[in-house]
């Protein structure tokens, strides 16, 4: 009998990851497209879910092509996406009647300012574990129905479906038979109870959402079903699906309550497995449900930092700054030190712990001196100084020590950044041999659904750690960064930009 493979495929915010791994974890074939970004006002972020139907269905062909593989030597599939992006598509048709909304977008925050006055806070933290805000799928469903002409109408005949990117690769893998999506990315619309694990009434009636439009909410490692045999070759099992966050505390082997990892993607998110423990945040974290497993969820702590490598490509593309993401960390080696000069990099408002919607990017401390290489520097600093606001939440209300971070995604490889945060953080950072962990962890949970992995203890010996950095900064400069980013954070949130 032919080898067998995982086919995991990761949808990210700004592009698209799929690879094919055997049963040791190693990569056999991998291959990634960017999305097209569209920004039709200030603070809106839209993409084409049609786009990234084709970019997803383009890779895998490829990934099987690289490795000379056929498709029916692909045991599962597994997805893990870019979580709160919100698609409505009709039912009959399959097309989209708008594009999807991403998690980044900001429209929302005037219904969400609305809601929060209309004291539903404690009502929606209670019940979803989340905070009012604009990053979550509810209050874009919302403005999608209000907004495009027909769609409500549609909506309430049953001829519409919503769901996460997750749930729209679903649909369109299994050539339109299965509309669903698993417990870890439903946690994450503020639409969803974790504590009842189902869709909440009271919130689908405050937004006027049928129910019927929602997908069907399964356990993140199950068999959804099958891929047209026409679109890849021949028919393979869709087995695991979780949120790209989750995914990537799964792949990081942090199956263990009180085990913390931080993935540095286009933003920042940090999780810490507490088990079946429902604990609700006191200092601006979100509750959200890890997984679903053998019929039983898994719930964490997160705190979400909304822009972290985007910062980065901020530098690339809109400043010409740096003509590549590897080029930051030399620049910031370049300098002894930051000067002075901070980044709070809150193109799209600030998440945790302080989630302001309507504050702005802002440098500080700028001289005559300052040059490009102090905003490199300072752009990769602020990704760890937001990493420590949030780490020192979690400690707060899980009332744990945290002594160790496992890290990964794509700036995890920037050794600047990792020696920098294991110094602010004054713990260790560990850096896995593949950082690509958000992949692995769809891939471990479709994989265990199909039994190409026999257990968990099984894939925890998959996982290895490539280095491990140590504190190296004396106290006193510790506290004298993090005073001056307290100081740099308390002027992003002063500035509100004029609103129409």
């Amino acid at each position: 009998m032919s080898e067998r493979y995982i086919m995991s495929i990761d949808q990210g915010t700004t592009g698209t990851t799929v690879l094919i791994l055997d049963r040791k974890g190693a990569i056999i074939s991998r291959a990634y497209d960017e999305i097209a970004q569209h920004y039709p006002q200030p603070g809106w972020v839209e993409h084409d879910p049609q786009g990234i139907w084709a970019v997803t269905l383009g890779l895998a062909k490829r990934t099987l092509l690289q490795s000379n593989l056929i498709s029916s030597q692909i045991a599962a599939i597994g997805i893990t996406n870019q979580r709160e992006t919100t698609v409505v598509w009709d039912k009959a048709s399959g097309l989209p009647v708008y594009n999807a909304i991403v998690w980044q977008c900001r429209r929302t925050a005037d219904i969400c300012e609305k809601m929060t006055g209309a004291g539903w806070a404690r009502r929606v933290q209670d019940k979803t574990g989340l905070v009012i805000d604009a990053y979550f799928s509810g209050t874009k469903l919302h403005w999608i129905l209000e907004n495009v002409p027909e769609a409500r109408d549609k909506a309430v005949r049953g001829e519409l479906l919503f769901g996460t990117v997750d749930s729209w690769l679903i649909w369109k893998l299994t050539g339109g038979r299965v509309h669903a999506t698993d417990y870890s990315n439903a946690s994450r619309t503020m639409l969803f109870n974790i504590a009842s694990l189902d869709w909440d009434h009271e919130l689908l009636d405050y937004f006027d959402i049928p129910i019927g439009i929602m997908p069907r909410v399964m356990d993140s490692s199950c068999i959804y079903g099958h891929t047209e045999p026409e679109i890849l070759g021949s028919s393979i099992p869709v087995a695991g699906v979780a949120g790209d966050q989750q995914a990537a505390l799964f792949g990081q082997g942090c199956q263990a309550e009180g085990t913390v990892k931080n993935t540095y993607g286009t933003g920042c998110f940090m999780l810490m497995n507490t088990g079946s423990r429902l604990v609700k945040s006191q200092n601006g974290l979100l509750t959200t449900i890890a997984w679903g497993l053998q019929g039983k969820v898994s719930y964490a702590l997160e705190g979400s930092v909304f822009i972290a490598g985007a910062a980065i490509q901020w530098l690339r593309d809109e400043l010409k700054v740096i003509g590549n993401a590897a080029e930051s960390e030399e620049l910031a080696r370049s300098v002894t030190d930051n000067a002075g000069v901070y980044m709070v990099p809150a193109f799209v408002g600030i998440g945790a712990p302080y989630w302001d919607m309507f504050a702005r990017g802002t440098i500080v401390g700028l001289t005559r001196g300052s040059g490009r290489a102090h905003l490199a520097r300072a752009a990769l600093e602020s990704v760890a100084y937001q990493t420590s606001d949030v780490l020192t939440a979690m400690k707060a209300d899980s009332g744990l020590d945290i002594i160790s971070l496992k890290v990964d995604g794509g700036a995890a490889a920037n050794t600047f950044l990792m020696q920098f945060q294991s110094d602010i953080l004054n713990i260790t950072v560990e850096r896995p041999v593949n950082t690509e962990s958000t992949a692995l962890g769809a891939a471990f949970l479709a994989g265990l659904a199909v039994g190409f992995w026999e257990s968990i203890a099984e894939i925890q010996k998959v996982h290895s750690i490539e280095r491990i950095f140590y504190p190296d900064m004396p106290a006193k400069s510790r506290q004298h960064l993090l005073e001056g980013w307290k100081q740099a954070i308390k002027c992003a949130l002063a500035f509100k930009p004029e609103r129409n």
